[in-house]
């Protein structure tokens, strides 16, 4: 039986409305933050023929196991039986961690011009670590085959790129919602997308 996976990144956070670098540091998620998490567990909810079947792995950070139960009560599983697994974290970003975006570009003019940028931080964490753990947790056979799975921006990228063997240029040309998901399953990865409004009136 071949996996399916759904995978999503953490919330918005304190860090990223202040355009701020997390890496392995943490910020609590926002109230738009909480309200993408709640309008991404409603969706899956939906999608999910028996939640019993499903396993919900999350990144060890903070925001990340925010999320996780954040989605994991709209569906209906209990947030204990969350499994943290530190392959699914984000990349490290040494030095420039809780650094602010605008500062980073005053001092490097062109530093966006790569959209590999991130990882030009002193002292960060190199794409082939991550991508190892991530191969890592894809053929662990531990891992349930139906697997809700919360990680982060840049290792999401990883994750889908390495799922369907992106080059390093694709991986980093990929967005990184917070409003939506993927459904990684038969070899292609398939994005859906997520009323945040709806899910905001509804919690009104």
């Amino acid at each position: 039986m071949s996996k399916s996976i759904f995978l999503l990144r953490h919330g918005q956070t304190v860090f990223n409305a202040q355009q701020r670098l997390q890496g392995h540091c943490n910020s609590k998620l926002t109230d738009l933050g909480q309200q993408q998490a709640s309008a991404i567990g409603r969706s899956l909810k939906n999608k999910l023929a028996n939640k019993s079947q499903w396993t919900i792995y999350s990144s060890p950070l903070g925001r990340a196991v925010q999320t996780a139960e954040i989605v994991a009560q709209q569906i209906g599983i209990d947030p204990s039986d969350i499994v943290q697994d530190p392959r699914l974290q984000e990349f490290c970003l040494g030095d420039w961690e809780q650094a602010y975006i605008p500062e980073l570009k005053i001092m490097y003019p062109r530093l966006c011009e790569q959209k590999d940028w991130y990882l030009m931080a002193p002292n960060a964490e190199s794409y082939y670590g991550v991508k190892d753990r991530i191969e890592d947790f894809l053929s662990d056979i531990s891992v349930s085959d139906n697997s809700i799975v919360i990680s982060h921006g840049l290792t999401g990228a990883v994750f889908r790129g390495v799922y369907v063997g992106m080059t390093y240029d694709e991986v980093f040309s990929q967005d990184l919602p917070q409003d939506a998901y993927f459904l990684l399953a038969n070899d292609k990865i398939s994005r859906i997308q997520c009323d945040i409004h709806s899910a905001m009136s509804l919690t009104v």
